[in-house]
């Protein structure tokens, strides 16, 4: 997430038994074929590699193995939506493993309904992400959030246990204390509490980034709403929201110069229908076209001079990196490369998209794939290859490519009544509000 660089995301552990597996992957498939394969081994290692006490999504391969991750998992939820649909596992299968997940949670560490960015996912207890880092962590909660709400209204059967799912996803939504970071009311919403350290991190949530999905979910809430000026003036008014500053040749609305790294266009937008979302600020499909495109022509003018850049060799995006992880972009290139970030743009431009991910798999994955798809990264200039697969940059993969494919998981995320409610209050427009089909 768009937080401070870290030398390993989970604590040091011995390496999980199914790292470093690899499988030739140089067949020529069809461009169906070949999102459905890159999908489907992705989803393994939600479903293989998921934690066996509480089923949530580990944060990565060669971490820590008992490390889970919230906004990960909220990914996973998703991937096993995207799973069931497509025929890869039982829809009864889908609603044990999210019983399992919820269930554990319910019992789990939480403060003022929001959960830790990692916990154990044995006992449930916070596993600490920085030295303040030990509570909340609402924009993990958030993207936890999103996911449960694609799988609410995806398992809407009245017989079976999907009826007692849906119940135990409402309860979790409904003890989200989303007005709490606030602090008393003011005019934002604050990243992180704890109850060791209070609000010494003092992490306002300014965009442009990744964060837009936590004011929706905030705003439209049944309980703990959020007012629409925490949106307005706080997350809008940072100096890094509004651009509007050509580069290369294309109009970036939103962020930062160069766009910032791509998973600003991901993880908000996996349940966040960007087709036709507009609202004083920006036209987000519009933002999310042309942070994707700047991203794009960026790498192939490559600047850096870095070994292998180029129109099938793209996508700076969060990751890890020979030295450790960092939130790559084109403010700060280092000649890595991460897969997630030009498939998981698949939606906003395909025509540049479907090149690298043939690239990455057909000329490339004798070294870049593995037992659950890509491997994280990798910097031709320092001959390096990530070991590792982590679960934020597998599942925005699955999920859009699906998005692509069939725009499922945008169609049910919009249908919830409180993401429109939140839309609503928040002054968007989008198509589903108005009840016209998105194509």
């Amino acid at each position: 997430m768009n937080k401070p660089d870290s030398p390993n995301r989970a604590p040091p552990g011995k390496p999980s038994r199914a790292a470093g597996t690899r499988a030739p992957a140089r067949e020529r498939l069809g461009d169906d074929a070949l999102m459905e394969r890159v999908q489907r081994q992705s989803f393994r290692y939600f479903w293989d590699f998921g934690h066996p006490v509480s089923g949530l999504a580990r944060d990565r391969t060669q971490g820590h193995d008992e490390v889970v991750t919230l906004g990960g998992s909220g990914f996973g939820v998703m991937a096993i939506v995207v799973a069931v649909e497509r025929g890869w596992i039982s829809r009864a299968e889908a609603v044990e493993r999210l019983h399992r997940m919820i269930g554990f949670l319910e019992q789990a560490d939480s403060f003022h309904g929001a959960y830790p960015h990692f916990m154990n996912g044995t006992t449930g207890k916070v596993v600490r992400y920085a030295r303040k880092d030990d509570g909340a962590d609402l924009v993990e909660t958030a993207f936890w959030i999103q996911g449960l709400i694609v799988a609410q209204v995806y398992f809407d059967r009245a017989d079976g246990k999907e009826p007692w799912l849906r119940g135990r996803i409402e309860g979790m939504r409904r003890a989200v204390e989303w007005s709490w970071f606030t602090r008393d009311g003011r005019d934002g919403l604050y990243w992180h509490w704890s109850p060791n350290h209070g609000w010494a991190m003092n992490h306002e949530i300014l965009g442009w980034n990744e964060c837009l999905i936590l004011f929706v979910l905030a705003a439209g809430a049944e309980q703990y709403a959020i007012p629409p000026l925490a949106y307005h003036n706080g997350f809008a008014q940072s100096r890094t929201f509004i651009n509007r500053r050509p580069q290369y040749g294309i109009d970036l609305p939103l962020g930062p110069d160069g766009g910032g790294p791509l998973f600003f266009a991901h993880y908000s937008f996996l349940g966040l229908d960007p087709r036709g979302l507009r609202d004083r600020y920006a036209d987000y499909w519009a933002q999310n076209v042309s942070h994707t495109r700047l991203n794009y022509a960026y790498c192939v003018a490559n600047p850096g001079g870095f070994q292998g850049y180029g129109p099938d060799c793209w996508g700076l995006s969060a990751s890890d990196n020979p030295t450790g992880y960092s939130a790559h972009a084109p403010d700060n290139d280092r000649g890595v490369i991460a897969p997630t970030a030009a498939i998981s743009s698949l939606p906003y431009a395909p025509d540049l998209v479907m090149p690298a991910l043939r690239h990455f798999h057909d000329a490339m994955g004798d070294r870049l794939w593995g037992e659950y798809g890509f491997f994280d990264a990798f910097s031709e200039s320092a001959d390096w290859v990530a070991k590792t697969h982590l679960a934020i940059d597998q599942g925005p993969q699955i999920v859009m490519i699906e998005n692509h494919r069939s725009g499922l998981i945008w169609n049910l995320f919009m249908r919830d009544a409180e993401v429109r409610r939140g839309l609503q209050r928040l002054d968007f427009q989008s198509p589903h509000l108005s009840g016209t089909p998105v194509a």
